[in-house]
């Protein structure tokens, strides 16, 4: 097993390094389903099999995002289990944390069943309280490096351990919020110096899939080598479909551009169905 000193320096790489894979874990038995980034888990409200997936996840990419949705997790009550899961998956302790506390006093009210609450007397209601910030610690670290606080007007903060897994609360809002607010604390890292990040190029078409299907099956065969994968998109009720070229040569990327367009009758777009709006044939 690692040294201290070792385990910190490690964590330490991974809170700076460039972000080419992103991972979501999504912890609650009420999710079904969610989009693709790198990879998206479902897993029970279950202590062993948070701390064998994030553990995972750590290792494996870059950014991991953890949703502690309702049951399982950062509130109050017993089954609230995503930060003890977690810290319990690292080998850190929980500690009060001081500024989510101070800025928990400051910003949270207390609920209109609880007139008699205060910060300063000692009760059940406090101590529940006080269980949504008790983060993660790890003495060895920079703690500004494990808690960021994103937006101003939310106390909740983004707990980050092992320097690349970030806990946020599943509350839509709050996490939404939260996750918009990330992004100068990470968009450094989303450049990569070497110009080798992953490129994405979109095409909408006009087509259905039958009809470009054999064209995008030779080019696929052919641009697969070069390390560029393309992909085919149906959009349900709407009236354009999507192409994608997907690679990190950006010049051989575009490159192809303009024979995709003319073998799928179809217009470059920034992102998927913003030319939704345009008159019929407009995209041909």
């Amino acid at each position: 097993m690692a040294s201290s000193a070792e385990a910190s320096a490690t964590a330490d790489l991974r809170n700076t390094r460039t972000i080419h894979t992103a991972a979501c874990l999504i912890i609650g038995d009420e999710v079904l389903g969610g989009k693709d980034l790198k990879r998206v888990e479902v897993i029970e409200d279950d202590e062993s099999e948070i701390i064998e997936a994030v553990r995972r996840m750590s290792d494996r990419y870059d950014f991991v995002g953890d949703d502690g949705l309702n049951s399982g997790g950062i509130g109050p009550t017993h089954d609230d289990i995503t930060y003890q899961s977690i810290a319990r998956a690292f080998g850190l302790p929980l500690r009060l944390h001081p500024e989510a506390y101070a800025r928990m006093k400051k910003l949270s009210r207390p609920h209109k069943t609880q007139p008699g609450f205060s910060w300063d007397v000692e009760s059940p209601a406090k101590t529940a309280r006080l269980r949504m910030v008790e983060l993660p610690h790890d003495e060895s670290r920079d703690a500004a490096r494990q808690a960021l606080f994103p937006r101003d007007d939310f106390w909740v903060p983004v707990a980050v351990v092992n320097g690349n897994v970030h806990i946020l609360p599943g509350v839509p809002r709050l996490f939404e919020g939260l996750l918009e607010g990330l992004k100068p604390f990470i968009v450094d890292r989303l450049v990569d110096p070497g110009g080798k990040g992953i490129r994405r190029v979109i095409i909408s078409t006009p087509l259905p899939e039958s009809a470009v299907a054999e064209y995008l099956t030779k080019l696929a065969a052919e641009v697969g080598p070069r390390g560029v994968k393309v992909g085919s998109y149906p959009r349900w009720g709407k009236k354009n479909n999507t192409v994608t070229l997907v690679g990190r040569d950006q010049e051989y990327l575009e490159s192809l551009v303009p024979d995709v367009i003319a073998n799928v009758d179809g217009k470059r777009v920034n992102v998927e169905g913003e030319d939704e709006d345009e008159p019929e044939g407009g995209a041909a």
